[in-house]
């Protein structure tokens, strides 16, 4: 016990990123779409206008579910993090067999599952006009809705079906809480390996925007942006609004000493990551969040803040105006402009992003309106921000590896 306690913290390495989004599928394809001048995001404006959503690519999921039984007891949410999660594995070049994978801890951020819309609306117009609606309504749910359904609500079905389909069957976390369960997420990850709790770790979250029943949660909450699509920096006032995105990220995290016994590289060291939560009035907020730039350690040259901001009004503004005031040299990306809003995945993507930048020593493109300021320089560090749409801020700092 001594020994453990004596033990000089891990350096933490991110090795395997899996990502999709409506910018495609994998690293290649996020990194080309987001440095590319003049690039515009993948954007559903029609089906559900007003409102907005960044929409899933086609994605052939038999790459990474095999079994089609597997597949049809999810819904895309819970595919969307399985899908995600191989592609993380399998880019950190993991051995596929159940020995290696049962030493693989997990963590995973994700919401409540998918409702069945045909039901809830046959419920409605059956019970419309009723007196006593309710035997009705037992009868129908129980009648009509599939039994995976009500299962489908857990959230830590993902990983269970992560564990099945990919065979990662060390220890098991979810969490639940909108942005602040993918801080939480990587910052539980993160400090189990550098405090020598775990060797390696797949962390990730997943969230599936096409949903009328999320939609109108947002709505009802006037979180939405409605009739007309601006990019992040671009909204305000009564132009603010997030958009949601649908995305999977997840991250293999793993100790230094791990990473080099099975031969494995980093995209980066993960060198601090905090999260935060209180009141949203101006000044408590700028003071929290200021607090944890300055307790990241970033250096205001050659720096990338990769920000998860939403693009409602205030918690943008905020933001914005404290990494200014931190960081005045540092180019500033709003990287919801690009993939929409993920919620539980928000952080986790933002992570993934900035770790396949900083390896690849490139910024993505600013905004053509002008809103971000244009940089020409390979990032030496780049800081990945996070500001829940109600609640929760988060700081992840990601360096060059450490030579071994």
């Amino acid at each position: 016990m001594e020994r453990m306690m004596n033990r000089e913290p891990r350096d933490v390495l991110i090795t395997g990123l899996g990502l999709v989004s409506s910018l495609g599928e994998g690293v290649d394809a996020h990194l080309s779409r987001l440095t590319t001048p003049g690039s515009q995001p993948t954007i559903e404006a029609e089906r559900l206008a007003p409102y907005f959503v960044h929409p899933l690519p086609a994605i052939e999921w038999s790459r990474q579910i095999p079994k089609k039984g597997d597949q049809r007891q999810m819904e895309t949410w819970q595919k969307l993090g399985v899908y995600a999660a191989g592609l993380a594995l399998e880019d950190a070049g993991v051995a596929a067999d159940e020995q290696t994978r049962a030493g693989i801890d997990m963590i995973v951020s994700a919401g409540g599952g998918e409702r069945d819309p045909e039901v809830d609306a046959l419920v409605m117009a059956r019970a419309r006009g009723v007196e006593d609606p309710q035997p009705l309504m037992n009868e129908l749910l129980s009648s009509e809705l599939r039994p995976t359904l009500f299962l489908a609500q857990l959230s830590n079905l993902m990983a269970g079906n992560i564990s099945i389909v990919h065979k990662v069957t060390g220890s098991s976390r979810t969490f639940m809480g909108e942005e602040s369960a993918g801080m939480s997420a990587v910052q539980i990850a993160s400090a189990r390996i550098r405090s020598g709790q775990s060797r390696i770790c797949l962390v990730g979250g997943a969230f599936s925007a096409e949903r009328k029943d999320l939609l109108l949660n947002y709505e009802l909450g006037g979180f939405l942006l409605r009739d007309e699509w601006r990019p992040i920096p671009a909204r305000g006032g009564e132009h603010a609004g997030l958009v949601p995105g649908s995305l999977g990220a997840f991250l293999v995290l793993e100790d230094a000493e791990h990473a080099s016994a099975r031969g494995a590289t980093g995209y980066g060291r993960l060198s601090f990551v905090a999260a935060d939560r209180g009141g949203r009035d101006d000044e408590r907020f700028a003071g929290r969040f200021d607090r944890l730039l300055t307790e990241s350690g970033a250096v205001d040259e050659d720096l990338l803040v990769l920000s998860g901001a939403t693009g409602l009004d205030r918690e943008t503004r905020v933001e914005h105006d404290v990494v200014s005031r931190r960081f005045p040299h540092a180019a500033q990306r709003a990287y919801g402009t690009m993939t929409g809003h993920a919620f539980e995945a928000q952080f986790p993507a933002g992570v993934a992003l900035g770790a396949a930048l900083l390896s690849a020593g490139v910024l993505p493109a600013s905004t053509g309106g002008g809103e971000e300021r244009p940089a020409d320089f390979a990032p030496r560090q780049v800081l990945v921000t996070g500001v829940g749409h109600m609640r929760g801020e988060g700081v992840c700092l990601i360096e060059a590896t450490r030579p071994q």
